[in-house]
Parts: C-alpha cells; structure tokens; sequence
C-alpha cells in the first residue's frame, strides 16, 4: 500500500495517480461501518479497473476546530489506522494533515484540490460525511461540486442491535468497560500497543509479578478495573489478568498515576523493553481498595481462575 501525506496546500496533480475509487472519513477504529465504506470503494474500483484509496486525516479535527488544549484518545492512533486500511488490501492511503488553513477551504476547493486533482473517479462516504468549511460540504451536495468528473456513492448508517455503529459509541462502551459489547462494533477485540517498563516490582513480592505497560500513543484507556486479557509478546499470544488503575490498596488515588499491570498465566520470562500488543477480552470486577496484601492475594486468585474460566469458555 502507498501512504501517502500531504500537507495543505495539495501539490499533486491527476497526473501523479492512476484512476482512483476513494473512501472518505476519519476512521477512527475502522470498525465495522468504516469497513463497508471502504470495502465498497474497493470492490467499485475493482470492478473497474482502477486502484483502491482511503483519504483519512491527522489529527482527529477537533484538535484544531475544538477548544484551546483540547487533547484526543484514539481508538486506534494513526499507525494502528495505517495498518488496518493496509490489511483490507487497499492501493493508496492518503493522510491529510489537518490544519486550520486546510479547514478553512470551501467545500469546492476541497473538491476540486482533493479529489479531482488526485484523478479521483468515484467517491464512497457515509451518509453523515461533511467536508470544506464548516462542514457546509455533504453527500448532498458532492454530486453538484464534483461537475460530472466523478461519481458518487452514499453507505448508509450501519445499525447493530438497532444502535447506529460509530467511533463515539465504541468510545462510550470503552468508557464503560464494556468489552465485549465494543467488540461487536468493531468487529475485533479492542487493541492497544505499548512496551513493558519497570515498575515498583510490588506484584512479584506478593506472588503475582505483572508487566507494567506504557501505552505507545493516545489511546482510549478503558475504565479502570480488572479485566481478561491476551498479550501478544516476543511473537506469542499469553493470557493474562490486566490492572487498570491507581493501585489504592497502596496508594492515595488522589497521588499517584493510572497504571496497566499485566499479571501473564503460567509464564515467567523476563520481558522488559519488549513492544506489545494487548487485547482486552471482558472485564472482571471493579478496582478496589483492600484492607490488607491477604486480602488482595485472595482476591488475585480468584480474578485469575475467572480469566482462566473464561478463556476455556472461548477455546471450546
């Protein structure tokens, strides 16, 4: 796949591409609506004869349209996005930096800079896709400022259980913990990526030594709880039992930082400095604050016989 960036203003001309069916959007989890509107550009260009593109954005526009320091947690960070759009077998991924000066186009010179002069020859979106200024740019409007050098097609909402299939409710079940009901929106168990650092090296003196992982990017954090999980290291998938949270048990949360505390069934290597992958499955309990290391041991054990309940439950 060619990734391509650009930055405003667009420098390329229709000369540069072969004849291009796009998707458009910022595709933020690429779930599973993001992958009917980009797999429909790709099976239009398939069908003729032309290479396949996704134009996506960077940062998420609220970061230059919102309010001073507004800061955004992904669902999946730019590489991730990279990657995903690369695994549906798509030709070019356009990454267009987002700034104000680029927001600040009319939705015809978005058009006729963005698209037609990238040789763009069909234009797949959702419904709710806006473009130029404002957002004053829709599918409505497109056909009317494409002026016939390219077609259009409108994906309509993707519903599951009746709810619409978006990057904010995904947002909102990781928000929740609720893991499995976010899996079914995106079509996947929900995936960061970090690497194992040192940490206070508390667990191993307790008897449950844990990995502490330092999220690479701005990733949703799910809630803070305990939660079954798989982590992808040195090339082999491990299950184990995260921790997500502000340790009370031995500190005031009110003075201390969020960790992500990965306790891996029935393996002892040393992993430190290695780049992971973590994929949460379901959510255990709620963190809580236990009146001594007995109790929390107790406890431990239990939350890994229910991860280990679980992943039983799954294999079968």
């Amino acid at each position: 796949m060619n990734v391509i960036m650009i930055h405003h203003p667009q420098v390329n001309n229709k000369e540069d591409f072969p004849a291009l069916s796009i998707a458009l959007g910022f595709f933020d989890g690429v779930h599973r609506g993001h992958k009917e509107v980009i797999t429909t550009a790709k099976n239009i260009a398939k069908q003729n004869g032309w290479k396949s593109a996704v134009m996506t954005f960077d940062p998420h526009p609220s970061v230059v349209l919102g309010k001073k320091n507004t800061s955004i947690q992904y669902i999946t960070p730019l590489q991730d996005k990279i990657d995903l759009v690369e695994e549906l077998g798509i030709d070019y991924l356009f990454i267009i930096r987002f700034t104000s000066a680029f927001a600040s186009l009319s939705p015809q010179q978005f058009v006729d800079d963005y698209l037609a002069e990238l040789n763009v020859k069909h234009v797949v979106a959702g419904f709710d896709y806006s473009y130029g200024k404002f957002g004053k740019g829709t599918m409505e409007t497109l056909p009317t400022h494409a002026r016939g050098r390219f077609d259009v097609t409108t994906v309509d909402k993707l519903e599951d259980k009746q709810e619409k299939v978006s990057s904010t409710a995904i947002r909102k079940l990781l928000s929740e913990g609720s893991m499995i009901e976010a899996k079914e929106l995106i079509g996947r168990f929900y995936t960061t990526k970090g690497t194992v650092i040192h940490g206070e090296k508390r667990g191993r003196t307790i008897g449950f030594p844990t990995a502490n992982i330092q999220l690479h990017n701005d990733y949703i954090i799910p809630k803070t709880g305990v939660y079954a999980v798989q982590l992808l290291v040195a090339g082999s998938w491990q299950e184990g039992v995260c921790n997500v949270g502000y340790k009370p048990t031995f500190k005031d949360p009110s003075k201390s930082n969020l960790s992500i505390e990965v306790h891996i069934l029935n393996f002892d290597q040393s992993i430190y400095g290695e780049e992971i992958e973590l994929k949460w499955h379901i959510r255990i309990r709620d963190e809580q604050k236990f009146n001594g290391i007995d109790e929390l041991k107790a406890q431990i054990a239990k939350d890994k016989i229910t991860a280990i309940d679980y992943f039983h439950s799954i294999d079968k």
